[in-house]
């Protein structure tokens, strides 16, 4: 699959670059992209919830009526988590989310995400340009002339460009990120997704067979 190579301007500059059918025309595999999605986000998670149980709860542990002759279930202390301001059971703990992937699957899970998008129509390619300092207008700009504002847009560059991530750090519809940070929930969540000529081929050395 061939795409033309677009300026910042939006004008086409002339030149096309190959995206390999093994990276960006595979058959999509949905189960592979679940479970890496399913990762990032479990990776994510702080997972510093906390219920206290009867034992932590503060209150006397005297027991509050006799066991028989009252008509009712039988009660222990106030601690109980039958009442009121009692412990909770079986409450949350701190615990960690994260589980193992294979690196095969997330590679197929990304290769397939990059396939839908290709599918799409929703894979431009941008010449690589720099920018001298920070500048949010021009940003606004050249997401603009690539059609996509009031979208979302994922920049991706093969070199890191601090001034290029300042100038979209202030963007709700822009990420930017390296080719080697790709993930599979950024490409999804993606209205589009912009290369820089040189991250292509950074992509297909990564992916490619």
């Amino acid at each position: 699959m061939k795409l033309a190579v677009y300026k910042t301007s939006g004008e086409e500059t002339g030149r096309t670059v190959e995206l390999r059918d093994d990276v960006f025309a595979i058959s999509p595999n949905d189960h592979a992209i679940y479970l890496d999605v399913k990762q990032f986000m479990a990776n994510k998670r702080q997972g510093t919830h906390k219920s206290k149980e009867r034992n932590e709860i503060r209150g006397s542990s005297k027991k509050i009526k006799k066991q028989k002759g009252t008509g009712g279930a039988r009660a222990g202390n106030i601690k109980s988590p039958l009442f009121r301001g009692g412990g909770r059971v079986f409450g949350p703990v701190p615990r960690d989310y994260s589980f193992k992937l294979n690196k095969k699957v997330k590679i197929l899970a990304r290769k397939s995400a990059l396939t839908y998008k290709a599918q799409g129509s929703q894979i431009v390619v941008v010449e690589d340009f720099i920018m001298d300092e920070p500048k949010t207008r021009t940003m606004v700009e050249i997401q603009q002339n690539l059609k996509s504002e009031n979208k979302k847009l994922l920049l991706v560059l093969n070199q890191p460009n601090k001034n290029i991530y300042l100038s979209s750090r202030n963007l709700q519809g822009i990420k930017v990120i390296m080719v080697s940070d790709l993930n599979t929930y950024d490409i999804l969540n993606a209205s589009s997704v912009a290369f820089l000529e040189s991250s292509i081929e950074a992509l297909n050395g990564n992916f490619g067979q």
